[in-house]
């Protein structure tokens, strides 16, 4: 066997299923070290404006086909699928899947997390809060979440409003809801197992973020039948084995987890006090909280981290940044600043500063801690003298202010200050990035070397639920870090600008204000 490819453990299995792509990664977890890989994109629909759907066939076969690639690779490198102990699955998390049960087609394009659509909707369900109040934290005590598009509930509330087949498939008691592992583990097993974890349930606003099972007030208040609902379980546990694709064939599927809590146990993140931020398409950090739900009062979510077997459950504040690298993309695709994503860092360091000017990429609303879906995106500052590399590096400097925003929340609600931040995802590749990172937030930033950060937290989780690895025998030691090297006084001078431009990016449109008012 090849030395790079020398196992100290078992190898373990990560389907790895995010916005822009589907990925089957195999691990020696012990060792953090990736064996083989196979990724394909995804594609992403536009409909109207504020919509994003994707097709779970083209998700289901782009998967199947992740991983009979990876097996091949396995194969090149002597090893054999039966090399492979278990397989976990990670996940984009509030994407909104419904389909039929008896015939298990799919009964919509998928709805994709950062959908806005259901923006009436959301109205709607407001107005009839008693009291009129129309408090979007009105079930925040039961579900941990504000009312916002963003999460399940309301995708699902939409579909049965707005899509006749739908409807009538509930009626019937045939339809099907899950989020994207749901629908994963329901035809990897050929429909043997319809299941979630607690996780992803808890990004739906229908599951009890004390109980961790399906609360009738909510099903009730947002009009949504149990019986469409998956079975709640742990994150890891051994759930069924695999019958489709026929390759991993009898293989236990034992863990399950969303994506940026798969981050969180990748990253090791396992005390209440450490935080990690995975930056991708959006940007999300999480805060351990340990097996205490803290309820924030600056704008977070009180999210479920992971729960291992029959362990009490892991909680976490989470605060989302819509844009992060998909401001990059939008730089490359609409605005023609750069012809490759590569080429940020470059480009970017071709100037010693952005120049003053400060890029809020608001493009559907402002996430946490200011939940404000009015706010439009505002580039602010710009001069004659302003350089398409100025723009591109006040953009990465945007994903730092917002992180920085939602470090900020995170300080307040638990009292106490972060010295390190751990970081993951695509954009962490970027020097400058890390760099920047570390000066505006003046902590510093660790990386790890490996960064399948998300991937390794499913397959962490498929070991440990399949009985094959102990958590605190994976390797922690390879990273690189990052250390702040300017002043404080520069660094609160740029937040306090970014703040500004923060101002000047609410209210922006009119129609979600008037309703807002």
């Amino acid at each position: 066997m090849p030395e790079n490819v020398k196992k100290t453990g078992p190898l373990i299995g990560a389907i790895d299923e995010g916005t822009s792509s589907a990925r089957f990664l195999v691990f020696d977890v012990l060792r953090r070290k990736v064996v083989a890989l196979h990724q394909i994109e995804i594609k992403q629909k536009y409909p109207q404006e504020g919509w994003v759907e994707q097709d779970p066939k083209e998700i289901l076969k782009a998967v199947i086909a992740c991983i009979e690639e990876t097996v091949k690779k396995m194969k090149d490198l002597g090893l054999t699928v039966s090399d492979i102990k278990a397989i976990g699955i990670t996940n984009q998390r509030e994407t909104t899947l419904v389909w039929d049960k008896e015939t298990g087609e799919p009964l919509h394009n998928a709805i994709v997390w950062h959908d806005m659509r259901t923006t009436t909707t959301l109205e709607n369900v407001l107005d009839s809060i008693p009291n009129k109040t129309r408090n979007k934290n009105y079930l925040k005590p039961l579900c941990g979440l504000p009312m916002s598009p963003y999460f399940s509930a309301l995708k699902i509330r939409w579909l049965i409003d707005n899509i006749p087949r739908v409807k009538q498939a509930v009626d019937a008691e045939r339809c099907a809801f899950g989020t994207i592992d749901t629908w994963l583990i329901w035809n990897l097993t050929k429909g043997q197992l319809h299941i979630t974890d607690v996780s992803n349930a808890s990004r739906t606003m229908l599951m009890n973020i004390d109980t961790l099972k399906w609360d009738p007030l909510l099903c009730r208040f947002f009009g949504i039948p149990q019986h469409i609902l998956p079975e709640i379980r742990s994150s890891a546990e051994i759930y069924g084995s695999v019958s489709n694709p026929e390759v991993l064939t009898g293989i236990p599927i034992a863990g399950c987890v969303g994506d940026q809590q798969g981050a969180l146990l990748g990253q090791l993140c396992l005390k209440p006090g450490q935080a990690k931020a995975t930056y991708g398409t959006g940007c999300f950090l999480l805060y351990n909280t340990g097996n205490t739900k803290v309820d924030s009062t600056q704008g977070l979510i009180t999210t479920v981290g992971y729960k291992i077997a029959r362990s009490p459950a892991v909680y976490a504040l989470e605060g989302s940044v819509a844009v992060a690298g998909a401001a990059l993309s939008w730089l490359r695709d609409n605005m023609q600043l750069l012809s490759n994503i590569t080429q940020t860092q470059d480009m970017a360091e071709r100037v010693r500063s952005s120049g003053d000017v400060y890029f809020v990429p608001a493009f559907s609303g402002l996430y946490a801690p200011y939940w404000q879906q009015d706010a439009r995106g505002v580039i602010c500052g710009i001069t004659e003298d302003t350089q398409q590399y100025h723009i591109i590096r006040a953009a990465l400097e945007a994903v730092c202010f917002q992180t920085r925003d939602i470090l900020e929340a995170m300080i307040k609600d638990s009292g106490t200050k972060l010295t390190t931040l751990q970081v993951d995802g695509g954009m962490t590749v970027n020097d400058l990035l890390m760099q920047l990172q570390a000066d505006l937030t003046g902590i510093t930033v660790v990386r790890p070397n490996m960064i399948e950060t998300t991937a390794l937290g499913a397959a962490i989780l498929a070991g440990i639920g399949a009985g094959l690895i102990d958590i605190n025998d994976v390797d922690a030691s390879q990273i690189t870090k990052f250390s702040p090297v300017i002043g404080e006084d520069e660094r609160d001078l740029r937040y306090s600008k970014w703040k500004m431009a923060v101002e000047r990016s609410m209210k922006w449109d009119c129609s979600t204000s008037l309703i807002d008012n």
